[in-house]
């Protein structure tokens, strides 16, 4: 049904200042030094006119190159457009982890001549680390990563020694650009699948990741240290799903509560991973994760942010009391993005987790990724920028750090959001989604206000509209206008589908 929505900002009720550094992303450690990652949807699976199909059903290996995974080379982080856009959002946290990162070796001085040793993964140059942090500098961002942790470093049986760790620590110090804060393992929760040693037990990961931060404090004391980059959370389950059975076990999780349960040392930063469900690659294993394009607007979805944002607040309470709260990988979709994350169709979803944290707790969400698979703000490759982008560079610009009580229940049509204003001008700004695919959503304005709709011409269009016009890059890479629409006091219609953000004068 339709809605109405009335924006009182007199009786806006201050919730707390978050963080400037709220959209941030991840650049994976594959994507540094090269390796295999998900393989890119054809343009006619995410327009939605051909099938997605998983050859060999649950007896297929999802992560074997030439199926669902691909090499790829090495990003080229000092691509001028690439540095552009990526400045354009704001100032930033850059994270460089991933489970290809637990199984990374580092060779700055070139003794390997490329060749992976035993028990490792992949091998990180000099020459692209400090790539890694040139950007970092021209970014003015902060540098968060996750060290080794995997085979080729110790066995099960033996703890965990600091001699990968230093080397990568100490180089980015010499440059000038030291790593701001770091992660013990990426997703430890998934022990089996993280990287780690061969027989690495809850116990084994809470005593290697205390000997750890021991060092880490000894050595590098301004470094935060962030944990645990977990996957747990409440069901991303679609309550829709008629199961005939099927269950998630095809990953073997281990409870928050086993792998912090012998842990000693505190965390700076509680961390965990947001995806609303898994992509089309996942589904013949996880089937019951996956949600239907057709779901992709709907309360159920849109309330998985919400209930993961709100579970992992608990958490930190108990493991990080008073630590702020990063959500070190957030996306779609596990599995590189659904066919539809590179379209208008996941901006609800990006938005609304966007006001739903900021509601919560105060903290940073590492969108994942930058540029690679297709969740990533911009294209692998050519670095065009997605609809996604563009819904975050509004963001950056209008809405402050300053969060309200927008006094607006959470609804089909109304998703209310309410901060100050980015330019720091007396007023309030606004967020309303209208996630219903059929009704209108009226807004009662009490003053003159700027207006900027976001609409696409279909929900699954990979060109996003502002006012009505296409945000694509012009001559020479240059950003499109996003100017407002002035709207009078009054009532405003929001048409179905639509992300508006709503700019109020003092």
């Amino acid at each position: 049904m339709a809605q109405f929505v009335k924006l009182d900002p007199e009786a806006l009720r201050e919730l707390h200042v978050g963080n400037e550094r709220l959209v941030s992303y991840n650049v994976e450690m594959a994507e540094v030094t090269g390796g295999t990652f998900w393989k890119a949807y054809t343009p006619e699976q995410i327009a939605g006119t051909e099938p997605f199909e998983m050859k060999g059903g649950l007896n297929a290996d999802i992560f074997a190159e030439g199926g669902l995974m691909q090499y790829y080379d090495p990003i080229d982080l000092y691509d001028e457009k690439l540095r552009t856009l990526a400045k354009e959002i704001g100032p930033s946290w850059v994270r460089v982890s991933g489970s290809w990162a637990t199984k990374t070796y580092y060779d700055f001085d070139g003794h390997t001549g490329g060749k992976v040793p035993e028990g490792y993964g992949a091998v990180l140059n000099r020459q692209q680390w400090v790539g890694v942090l040139d950007f970092c500098k021209a970014m003015g961002a902060k540098l968060l990563i996750s060290v080794a942790d995997c085979e080729g470093l110790h066995h099960a049986d033996e703890p965990w020694n600091p001699s990968q760790a230093q080397q990568i620590f100490a180089l980015s110090k010499e440059y000038g650009k030291p790593i701001d804060a770091v992660e013990f393992v990426n997703e430890p929760n998934l022990l089996e699948m993280s990287g780690c040693p061969k027989g690495y037990t809850p116990e084994l990961y809470a005593k290697n990741q205390d000997i750890f931060a021991r060092w880490l404090r000894e050595n590098y004391p301004d470094c935060l240290f962030v944990g645990t980059s977990t996957s747990e959370g409440t069901s991303n389950s679609d309550p829709a799903y008629e199961s005939a059975g099927d269950s998630n076990s095809f990953l073997k999780n281990v409870p928050l509560e086993v792998l912090l349960k012998g842990m000693q040392e505190k965390l700076d930063v509680y961390s965990y991973h947001y995806y609303n469900g898994v992509a089309e690659r996942l589904r013949a294993v996880m089937p019951n994760s996956y949600w239907l394009p057709d779901r992709a607007t709907s309360e159920d979805y849109l309330n998985v942010a919400r209930s993961m944002i709100q579970y992992h607040t608990e958490k930190r309470d108990i493991y990080c009391p008073g630590g702020e709260i990063w959500v070190t990988e957030s996306g779609d979709a596990g599995g590189g993005g659904t066919t539809w994350a590179s379209t208008y169709l996941d901006v609800f979803r990006t938005l609304n987790e966007l006001g739903a944290f900021c509601t919560v707790t105060k903290g940073i969400i590492f969108h994942n990724t930058l540029a690679s698979s297709d969740y990533g703000f911009l294209s692998h490759g050519s670095f065009d920028p997605r609809p996604n982008y563009f819904a975050v560079l509004l963001w950056h610009r209008l809405m402050g750090t300053t969060v309200y009580d927008a006094n607006e229940p959470i609804r089909e049509g109304a998703h209310v959001y309410a901060h100050s204003r980015a330019d720091g001008k007396p007023g309030k700004a606004y967020l309303v989604i209208n996630n219903s695919r059929t009704y209108t959503t009226t807004v009662a304005l009490p003053k003159d206000a700027e207006v900027y709709q976001l609409s696409a011409e279909t929900l699954r269009a990979e060109t996003m509209l502002c006012n009505g016009k296409a945000l694509v890059l012009g001559e020479g890479n240059a950003l499109p206008e996003m100017a407002p629409v002035a709207a009078k006091a009054g009532e405003l219609t929001l048409p179905a589908a639509t992300c508006t953000f709503i700019v109020l004068k003092s």
